[in-house]
């Protein structure tokens, strides 16, 4: 049987090692936790951002109308354009007009 020194020895050296355990434990978990809040501060900053890049962007697929109405609105443009200088030129000749465009002599 060990002596009662022996044993209380045991126990000392027992407990300093489960007290640095302990220790060593408690520093790792405060690691732990400081770099999740850290990474909970960086996900909630990306997540800000990649909703503004969202809002910027959302009206990006509807250019494709804005084009397509442009190229319309130019194509109309370019018969209005004509047939304004078809007017013009009329005019230009006919000694009737305005008369004649109101239905008069031509």
């Amino acid at each position: 049987m060990p002596s009662e020194s022996a044993v209380v020895a045991v126990w000392g050296i027992s407990l300093v090692v489960g007290v640095v355990v302990i220790i060593v434990v408690g520093v790792l978990l405060a690691l732990i936790v400081r770099t999740a809040r850290q990474i909970d501060a960086a996900a909630a900053v990306v997540w800000a951002v990649g909703q503004r890049i969202a809002n910027a962007t959302i009206h990006i697929p509807l250019l494709a109308t804005t084009n397509r109405i442009a190229g319309q609105i130019v194509a109309r443009a370019g018969g209005i354009d004509a047939a304004a200088a078809a007017i013009e030129s009329h005019a230009g000749g006919c000694p009737s007009c305005p008369a004649c465009a109101h239905g008069g002599a031509r």
